[in-house]
């Protein structure tokens, strides 16, 4: 394993995600001895940051990461927790929660210390080694900067006060944003951000990469292969790229990607398998970074990917939809049906009431402003239907 220094500590370049841990087909709650597996491997091979957040799996995740966790020495492991201000709204002085489409129900806090002494409890530790704000974005600014909770100012106090080891920010918005926060709050030693070579001018990442460089920030990556976009780009890529290294997997050549910018620390993943962990330690044991002509390559890639919505299926659009659509299902099976009308997309739609289909979407433009990509969902559900129509 690779590791990096970071304040005096070294850091695997691998992180381990707890957004996508496995389940159990009949409950779908996590499996805790698949889980239990994958820590173990991932731990005696050197990965020693895990990241959750308070809303993963139903909130969830934040208990099974602490038990998993707790069976090794405390100090040869780094947890990152975050603080949900990305799905709150401020009433009265109040923080009111609501995140019901994570299977959670809604909260409300008076002070950001309520939250945070609980998720010190749902993970069974004393501090944390990495928190973060989660998420500081357009929609949220406003919130982490309301006096009357004081949500940033009080984190500050945690780092003083050593339960926050390291503060940090987590965000999918903008780099003007990103450079705002920077400016008001010099308390940050760290910034989670979506990277990898398609974001990289599709959502401006590189953009994002320069302004954190240039305030020293050094950089988590989320999203290294968009959500498994990356781990299977499509036949045409895929052959792009097994022209030039054949027996490399699409998922390397992202992940190399990375290692390429000095900047980027650590690469947080969200393995679900065995083969996928096992995969992602062999690539970061290895310092392999791409070249001028593989970037070339990876360009010629993205280019070739352009006409995809670039959806991750975080669901933070499924929420405030008055329809309860599966909005990221329907818009991966909206890049399916655009290449053509396949049985399988005959299948998925067969599948489904008038109820659930795109055509059942109203408009009213309340998923739009909760889109970490951007997307603009009203029009591209539109688009789907008008495509449906027409075939």
């Amino acid at each position: 394993m690779i590791y990096r220094d970071f304040k005096g500590i070294k850091l695997s370049t691998l992180g381990y995600g707890g957004m996508r841990l496995p389940t159990d087909e009949k409950t779908k709650k996590i499996d805790r001895e698949k889980v239990a597996e994958l820590f173990e491997y991932a731990y005696n091979n050197g990965v020693n940051y895990f990241d959750t957040a308070f809303f993963y799996h139903g909130g969830e995740s934040e208990v099974v990461l602490g038990e998993m966790l707790s069976k090794y020495p405390r100090d040869t492991w780094y947890l990152a927790d975050k603080f949900p201000g990305n799905f709150m709204s401020i009433e009265d002085g109040k923080m009111l929660f609501d995140a019901e489409w994570a299977g959670m129900p809604k909260m409300t806090f008076s002070h950001p210390s309520e939250v945070f002494e609980h998720q010190l409890k749902l993970c069974g530790v004393e501090y944390f080694d990495f928190y973060m704000a989660h998420n500081i974005a357009e929609s949220t600014y406003d919130i982490y900067t309301d006096e009357s909770v004081g949500i940033i100012n009080y984190l500050c106090e945690e780092k003083k006060a050593g339960r926050i080891k390291h503060l940090g920010l987590s965000t999918h918005g903008r780099y003007e944003t990103i450079e705002k926060i920077l400016n008001r709050f010099d308390c940050f030693e760290f910034a989670l951000v979506q990277l990898n070579y398609l974001d990289w001018t599709l959502q401006e990442a590189g953009k994002k990469y320069d302004v954190l460089t240039k305030y020293n920030i050094p950089i988590f990556v989320m999203e290294p292969v968009r959500g498994g976009k990356l781990a299977a780009p499509g036949d045409d890529a895929v052959k792009l790229l097994a022209e030039a290294k054949p027996d490399a997997t699409p998922a390397s050549w992202a992940f190399r990607f990375l290692q390429s910018l000095p900047n980027v620390y650590v690469t947080v993943s969200g393995m679900t398998t065995m083969e996928q962990l096992k995969e992602n330690v062999e690539i970061f044991s290895n310092d392999n970074p791409i070249n001028d002509s593989e970037k070339a390559l990876l360009q010629k890639v993205v280019d070739g990917m352009a006409s995809f919505v670039p959806c991750t299926a975080c669901r933070y659009c499924v929420g405030p939809c008055p329809k309860k659509l599966d909005i990221p299902m329907l818009i991966a099976t909206y890049n399916e049906a655009s290449s053509g009308i396949t049985w399988y997309v005959e299948d998925l739609l067969g599948a489904l009431s008038d109820e659930e289909k795109p055509q059942a979407c109203i408009a009213c433009g309340a998923c739009n402003p909760l889109c970490p990509q951007e997307i603009d969902i009203v029009e591209t559900l539109k688009s789907f239907s008008a495509l449906l129509e027409k075939e």
